[in-house]
């Protein structure tokens, strides 16, 4: 067990003496003054693997040198000039890349924003000045950001949204495709798009799909428990949409840049979205957010329509170039992919040993380990999830949980195999201790937990 924490609990108390509580979810009262790769390091010099990535936010991991440098350069000639009046080659460079590897045709243009919640925000006004419409469709327990409009269609949380009302108008929420704890009671076989059909049923008699704008859907349900849906439920609403002049909208903020071993979640079902979005890891480690989209809809917003002072600034797309750079060099979509079929692989090992693990699912390094009280009911079990992701951090393994009961596992893709299973044994040893009833209730005292 670690000890003598002392220099990460003052910065944790001082944190609550000055920064505003309404950022703040907390796990464990760790703070990190140095990264490599998959490793981190604390204020007392302690070594922690990083099973989270920062909100998969580190996707090619901590410390990188060659973007440090291109950062430093940049930072050197010129940090920023606002592209809302003159120009830089940069950005420029940066959105021909996106557009090249974004799904479909080479007839698309990129839209800046400083996050991805604020890229949400563009998207919205994107799908309602393009379409002429007002409605926008989103998923319960979806996140899509924190700005109005992102928080507005995003539903997982109702502390999110107390207080602070009105919310943006006309958005409607329909059940995501959980066929882990399906809410029609349906199992695979019996399944017949039952929440499909609460859309179409909407069509039908309340919400007319000529009014409907876009819908935003998360290819993978991050904070709701990584939830992966089927294929088939994926092609058929993108069916929907086209049927009806929809716009489909790809959220990727979390699921994009290699996390699922792809440039882009929305791959694995075959789709090319009208719209994708992208935050977190795209900036390289700095801040940025991105709407790619098809020429004619970026181009039906008129300026200033979504401008900032900072947005799509030379050193953050200096950043993102050498990510992307880095990225295509070493192959890391390859090894997203197959790293990430090995961690599942050793989940589901102790799965077979542990009655506690009710599911192991997910694609490419974006896996969730679902623990439950009873596999039959697939009850959440928020207690274990709590004190074993709480005492992983107290052992070196930087691990949360998500959806009450889910333990987020996403990685750096840069981590190593020794890495994993030093990382593996430590969730095993864990489990174990919650088992034997060896982790005390003072664990909520500090964990909260989405």
């Amino acid at each position: 067990m670690l000890k003598n924490v002392n220099q990460n609990h003052i910065i944790a108390s001082k944190e609550k003496k000055y920064v505003s509580n309404s950022q703040k979810i907390p796990y464990y009262p760790v703070a990190f003054q140095k990264g490599k790769g998959a490793l981190l390091y604390d204020y007392e010099n302690r070594e922690y693997i990083d099973f989270l990535s920062s909100a998969s936010s580190a996707n090619i991991g901590h410390g990188n040198k060659e973007i440090a440098k291109v950062v430093k350069e940049q930072m050197e000639n010129l940090a920023q000039y606002t592209l809302a009046y003159f120009y830089a080659r940069e950005p420029v460079e940066l959105a021909r890349k996106l557009i090249s590897v974004a799904p479909g045709d080479d007839n698309k243009k990129v839209m800046f924003s400083t996050t991805g919640s604020a890229s949400i925000d563009g998207a919205i006004k994107l799908a309602r000045a393009y379409t002429g419409r007002s409605k926008i469709i989103s998923f319960c327990e979806s996140y899509h950001g924190s700005t109005y409009g992102a928080l507005s269609i995003s539903a997982i949380n109702t502390n999110m949204r107390k207080n602070i009302g009105p919310l943006l108008p006309e958005v409607y929420h329909f059940n995501y495709p959980n066929c882990i704890r399906c809410r029609y009671g349906k199992k695979e076989k019996s399944c017949k798009k039952e929440c499909l059909k609460d859309i179409e049923y909407a069509f039908n008699y309340y919400l007319p799909a000529e009014e409907v704008a876009a819908v935003f859907i998360e290819p993978i349900a991050g904070d709701a428990g990584l939830i992966v849906p089927p294929k088939r439920y994926m092609k058929a609403l993108h069916e929907l949409c086209k049927k009806n002049g929809i716009l489909f909208i790809s959220d990727e903020i979390q699921q994009g840049v290699g996390r699922t071993g792809k440039w882009f979640g929305i791959e694995h079902f075959d789709i090319e979205p009208d719209l994708i979005v992208l935050g977190k890891s795209i900036g390289g480690g700095l801040p940025l957010g991105i709407v790619i989209g098809k020429s004619d809809i970026m181009d039906s917003l008129d300026a200033p329509g979504h401008l900032f002072s900072m947005t799509g600034n030379s050193t953050v797309c200096a950043a993102a170039l050498k990510m992307i750079e880095i990225f295509e060099r070493e192959d890391l979509n390859t090894r997203a992919y197959e790293m990430g079929e090995y961690i599942k692989n050793r989940f589901l090992e102790l799965k077979e040993k542990y009655e506690i693990i009710g599911d192991v699912r997910g694609v490419g390094m974006s896996i969730a380990v679902d623990l439950v009280k009873n596999r039959n009911t697939m009850e959440k079990n928020y207690e274990a999830a709590a004190k074993i992701c709480y005492r992983c951090i107290e052992r070196g393994l930087i691990l949360i949980f998500i959806g009450q009961s889910v333990l987020r596992v996403q990685p750096p893709i840069v981590i190593t195999k020794e890495q994993v299973d030093k990382a593996l044994d430590i969730v095993e040893k864990s489990i174990n201790e919650y088992l034997n009833g060896q982790i005390g209730e003072e664990v909520f005292k500090i964990t909260k937990g989405w």
